[in-house]
């Protein structure tokens, strides 16, 4: 898997004081980390960053590649912003994202179209959130037909079918796996990605790492090629890398109602085995669901 790292982000305390205050050690020294970690791209999430949206997206690019030479993907709602770092970005960038909005398509297509830049096409509608895989699809052949009519391949494209946290959305979070079980015969050429810690969202922290796993492995299995993590979640990694072939066949057991004797599982599988049913919903999430 294509794996894009999410440390680099305004709203934690250490990152978000590094890039109000330009110090580039800081966010050099994470970007470097990021690729020492197996990162593919690293994300910078400035947020909307209002008026001075412009002058931090290019100080950060800039910032970034000067220590390593990945690419970037430009995290912001702020339209200028990612316009100055497609500008200064070495390479193809990746821009994070345009919305299946007809406002959004208008203003940021023509962009990536003039920069040849990736983008990850986000598959948030003119009604908000898809309600479920279905709407999804018509979302995703709403971006492919109006970039197809830039001239903009598939190839360019990165559908984003919105992770949702568990604890809030159950429904959500099954109807993302359930698309992603088409995706590939809607959107022929196309990538796919997605911000996986958004399904852990709320949890306790001790239980996101196994919630993120778990999901991860699900997506993947249905044909997800890519997807925002945390660059320093080791376990989550070997899952991306194929590196647990073993937790994965457990999982898919699980995803196709094949029959498990949890008596028979050790602590680590029983804990993935829990995971996978409350994400399936087969079991309610509550806190406690691997005590149970």
């Amino acid at each position: 898997m294509i794996l894009i790292g999410e440390n680099m982000n305004i709203m934690t305390k250490k990152y978000g004081k590094a890039m109000r205050e330009r110090d580039a050690k800081t966010i050099q020294e994470l970007a470097i980390k990021e690729k020492e970690l197996g990162m593919d791209y690293i994300d910078l999430n400035i947020g909307p960053a209002g008026r001075i949206g412009e002058e931090l997206m290019e100080w950060i690019v800039k910032t970034v590649q000067e220590v390593v030479d990945l690419p970037c993907a430009l995290d912001t709602s702020n339209i200028a912003a990612i316009e100055a770092g497609l500008k200064v970005h070495k390479g193809r960038a990746l821009i994070n994202s345009i919305s299946a909005r007809p406002d959004r398509m208008e203003a940021l297509l023509p962009i990536a179209k003039k920069y040849d830049a990736d983008f990850v096409g986000l598959l948030w509608g003119p009604e908000g959130m898809p309600r479920d895989e279905n709407e999804r699809g018509a979302l995703a052949a709403e971006l492919m037909f109006r970039a197809s009519e830039l001239g903009i391949p598939n190839e360019r494209m990165w559908i984003d079918p919105i992770v949702t946290p568990v604890n809030v959305q159950q429904n959500q979070v099954i109807a993302c796996y359930e698309f992603m079980k088409m995706f590939q015969d809607i959107a022929p050429g196309c990538k796919s990605t997605c911000g996986l810690s958004n399904v852990s969202n709320g949890a306790p922290e001790h239980l996101r790492p196994i919630l993120n796993q778990t999901y991860l492995i699900m997506l993947k299995n249905n044909g997800m090629m890519s997807a925002i993590v945390d660059c320093f979640d080791e376990d989550l990694k070997k899952i991306a890398w194929g590196e647990r072939p073993d937790i994965e066949e457990l999982v898919m057991k699980v995803c196709n109602d094949e029959d498990i004797d949890p008596a028979s599982l050790n602590e680590e599988e029983l804990n993935y085995y829990k995971t996978a049913r409350v994400l399936l919903g087969k079991t309610l999430y509550s806190d406690s669901w691997l005590e149970l």
